[in-house]
């Protein structure tokens, strides 16, 4: 979140005339597990109430797997409840979830079925499909890297992607997942994976952005960042 949301952002404003800061505020986690997940997420509203005094224009919880694991359509009622924080402190801000901004995204696109590749445990990553499933898309075929710890997550290669998503079955798929968290980094891999595999590649970081620049009320574009930030 902390790194490639704010390169794209940079990354437009090369090409468009908007310009951005970028301000946060954390939960602790160090390992992803169900127990810290849902610590953490219970310190969400902290978070909101420390950033509404930035005055931002949106909001985002970076946090896919803490939503999810809080049950099936959660972000709902997260993104709900923080901005009515964000209402009750006087500036009412738009609020996106990383959980939330995948099931838009992946909508977007028209997407009926995926495949998608997780750093989490394997228990975690079935949360996540059934999650996405509860959402009306099928997930046909998935990779767990089986990464524990939060900061090991981070520092994942995006580069290995471009290898480790051709374990995947991708018949029938609409669209390829290559970072179904925002802490795994993708970013750099998301063109190359997308031109050779002939499908829409997103991550949870891509529809994040995606959906803070429809809040935003700006063009959804961002150079080589994907299908789903193309502008079209």
């Amino acid at each position: 979140m902390e790194t490639e949301i704010p390169a794209m952002f940079h990354a437009r404003e090369i090409v468009e005339p908007e310009r951005f800061t970028f301000h946060s505020s954390r939960m602790r986690m160090k390992k992803v597990t169900k127990e810290e997940l849902e610590t953490m997420d219970r310190d969400s509203g902290r978070c909101a109430l420390e950033l509404v005094d930035a005055r931002v224009d949106v909001l985002g919880y970076a946090c896919l797997v803490a939503i999810m694991s809080m049950g099936k359509g959660y972000h709902r009622h997260s993104e709900a409840s923080l901005h009515e924080i964000t209402v009750k402190e006087g500036y009412p801000t738009p609020v996106v979830t990383s959980a939330g901004a995948l099931v838009a995204g992946l909508k977007a696109l028209k997407a009926r079925k995926i495949a998608m590749v997780a750093p989490y445990l394997k228990p975690l990553t079935h949360l996540v499909i059934e999650y996405i499933e509860a959402e009306g898309i099928q997930v046909t075929d998935s990779i767990s890297l089986e990464v524990a710890d939060n900061l090991e997550v981070g520092r994942l290669d995006p580069v290995g992607l471009t290898k480790i998503y051709r374990e995947l079955k991708l018949d029938g798929a609409d669209v390829l997942v290559l970072s179904s968290c925002v802490q795994m980094p993708s970013l750099a891999a998301i063109p190359v994976v997308e031109k050779e595999c002939g499908l829409p590649v997103v991550s949870a970081a891509v529809c994040t952005t995606h959906q803070m620049l429809q809040r935003l009320g700006l063009k959804t574009y961002v150079p080589n960042a994907g299908a789903l930030l193309s502008g079209k």
